[in-house]
């Protein structure tokens, strides 16, 4: 049994996901649940795991990941390319816990993900 924090990895750029995937195993105190590219994917893995935190794009091929944030119960970091104003409080009022604009250092994600902790 473990006590890691469980993170599901949503963006619809799998090399993206999968660095962000690779950033959260190396984080102490975190394990990777798997990766979903689109709104849809994301809600279908919600539905068979409850993981504690999900690194969200806000561009996804079929919605809003800003308007994902609102529906849905574990926390959300969005991480994306938009860095306008009103999408950063969309998101943060919306009920995301952190926002990180894309292209970022690994460090900073790993730096997110320990003061998430």
């Amino acid at each position: 049994m473990t006590d890691d924090l469980t993170v599901l990895v949503v963006d619809d750029d799998f090399r993206i996901a999968r660095l962000h995937e690779g950033i959260v195993e190396q984080a102490p105190g975190f394990r990777a649940v798997g990766t979903a590219g689109s709104v849809r994917a994301a809600l279908a893995v919600l539905d068979t795991s409850r993981p504690d935190l999900v690194l969200l794009d806000a561009y996804l091929p079929d919605g809003s990941g800003v308007d994902l944030v609102r529906r849905i119960e574990p926390d959300v970091i969005l991480i994306t390319a938009a860095d306008d104003p009103a999408t950063v409080r969309r998101a943060l009022r919306g009920g995301a816990v952190s926002y990180l604009v894309k292209p970022f250092a690994p460090e900073l994600l790993t730096a997110r993900l320990a003061a998430y902790a």
